[in-house]
């Protein structure tokens, strides 16, 4: 299972060529992820209301075309792997093209630990919101 978030690309997100400066895709990733979450019935400001937080440990992106001022992308999220402790996220940067195809952009992945929000210590998923561990982990 995975979110498909659409995005518009704006003038702001690129470089003086007119191509969208790399410093964009993590920001894409992190929108693509809250969507992703919010298929589960939960949100981020969900998780941190139960004590929970996901600070990042490692993230990987891949840049292969380029994506222009207003182009159409879809951002595909997916976890690709949940412990009680860490979640990996994959992620597809796509042009949505004038007839309907889509083009790959790019791709990456980023991996968050699940910590407790007031002490930052690593804490159990799997414990502090059973349901939302299960229905992530069925989609694997």
């Amino acid at each position: 299972m995975h979110s498909r978030t659409k995005i518009t690309v704006r003038y702001a997100e690129t470089d003086k060529m007119g191509i969208v400066h790399h410093s964009n895709y993590p920001i894409w990733y992190e929108i693509g992820r809250s969507d992703y979450i919010k298929m589960f019935g939960t949100s981020y400001s969900q998780m941190e209301e139960n004590g929970v937080m996901t600070p990042l440990l490692n993230i990987m992106c891949h840049f292969g075309l380029p994506a222009l001022y207003e182009d159409e992308l879809i951002i595909r999220t997916k976890a690709i792997l949940i412990s009680a402790a860490r979640i990996t996220f994959s992620y597809t940067v796509k042009r949505i093209e004038k007839d309907g195809t889509e083009t790959e952009l790019g791709y990456g992945t980023t991996e968050h630990g699940f910590v407790d929000s007031k002490t930052f210590r690593p804490c159990s998923i799997k414990k502090r919101m059973p349901e939302l561990y299960e229905k992530i982990k069925a989609t694997l």
